[in-house]
């Protein structure tokens, strides 16, 4: 497996997990030319077989660990 960051392949908010439809941050890709997309909660459920078929993974669940900007005052 090789995991793989391309500025053209970049996940948005409209790529959707194949198993629950929540946003996907990781993104297979398949010998057989195929592509999987996963939230991190099924990418990490599903781990071991995902490396065992992937040709490439590209991974952007290190965008769930930064810490949201605070709110405006006038908002709160």
């Amino acid at each position: 497996m090789t995991t793989a960051v391309a500025p053209s392949a970049r996940l948005t908010a409209e790529d959707r997990c194949d198993r629950c439809g929540a946003q996907a941050y990781l993104r297979v890709e398949l010998a057989s030319g195929g592509e999987l997309l996963f939230c991190a909660h099924h990418a990490r459920e599903h781990g071991d077989k995902l490396k065992q078929v992937a040709v490439t993974v590209h991974d952007e669940t290190h965008k769930l660990s930064s810490t949201p900007a605070p709110a405006p005052e006038d908002e709160l």
